[in-house]
């Protein structure tokens, strides 16, 4: 799983940083979380392609969906046939419809214009789920979590061995939960040659929100929080009135979460010249486990067992 930080910018750009926008890869599937101006841009400068199925849309200000219209544009040019669904919260649906039809974009292909509220599935898969979770902001808005589902556990290949299991279906077969015979009337069991189940990946992004404890809930033990950090700690009093949070904020939601990666994003313009304040303040509380992305930036979100071999 890969997550690309397109946008990273407040509600100004900047000549380094663009509006919000997060496109993440699972395998062969590719999402996009919201679309500020730009977007499209940035997916090819960046190299992500455009093969997307869904975009999620957390809230309708500006600079989260101004790049809606051009990127739909750009993917009727190229000729795309499949249907692209766009999620958006409840109630705003037919604005973002009059919002492309107002700027012409009538593709030939389906799109599919779809409201969530605070706890619907967006995007259900045999592996993973896409749920939307109330957010804090001045407008009707929601957060997105990516959430898969339990790995099933590892076989030990050795042991089966050791209790007279042959290589070979048999192997599948206890892997996938049910017990096998072997040939002198020896039932071997599942739970004698593999593993407990082990947990499946969560990356949890807020879009613009003061810090909550929905999120705090949606976000525990979360593999990556990409988390609104607008202001630093001298600025609550505005990130307060705007519907925004410091990274001081967002930094305490990640260790109330116990996460184990807190991206910074949605970063105000006055801090164009200087990020550190904020990624220090995050530090002071979240350690160095915090990162501020540039745009551009792709890490990849492995499983736990992968971390551990690496390290």
């Amino acid at each position: 799983m890969e997550v690309t930080f397109l946008g990273t910018s407040g509600a100004i750009p900047t000549t380094k940083r663009n509006p919000s926008s997060i496109f993440l890869r699972r395998e062969g599937d590719r999402f996009l979380f919201d679309v500020g101006e730009g977007t499209q841009r940035q997916m090819m400068r960046f190299s992500t392609g455009f093969d997307i199925s869904t975009i999620f849309l957390t809230h309708l200000h500006g600079d989260h969906i101004l790049g809606l219209p051009g990127l739909l544009q750009t993917l009727d040019f190229n000729e795309r046939t499949k249907p692209l669904e766009i999620c958006t919260p409840a109630g705003t649906g037919t604005d973002v419809d009059q919002f492309l039809t107002a700027s012409g974009t009538d593709p030939d292909y389906p799109v599919r214009i779809r409201e969530l509220t605070s706890g619907d599935v967006g995007l259900e898969h045999d592996e993973y789920t896409i749920q939307a979770f109330e957010t804090e902001h001045r407008t009707r808005s929601l957060g997105y979590a990516l959430v898969e589902a339990e790995r099933k556990g590892r076989f030990d290949r050795e042991r089966a061995l050791e209790l007279g299991v042959p290589e070979g279906p048999m192997f599948g077969r206890l892997h996938e939960g049910n017990s096998v015979e072997l040939t002198d009337g020896t039932v071997i069991h599942p739970d004698q040659v593999v593993g407990d189940p082990r947990p499946g990946r969560r990356v949890v992004y807020t879009g613009d929100t003061r810090p909550t404890d929905r999120t705090i809930s949606i976000a525990s033990d979360a593999d990556l929080l990409i988390h609104d950090a607008m202001f630093a700690q001298d600025r609550v009093d505005r990130a307060r009135q705007t519907g925004h949070s410091t990274a001081e904020e967002a930094a305490t939601v990640a260790h109330r979460a116990d996460v184990k990666q807190l991206a910074l994003t949605h970063v105000s313009s006055r801090y164009a010249g200087d990020t550190s304040q904020l990624l220090r303040e995050a530090s002071e509380i979240f350690d160095d486990q915090v990162f501020l992305p540039d745009d551009g930036r792709t890490i990849s979100v492995l499983y736990p067992e992968q971390i551990t071999t690496d390290d």
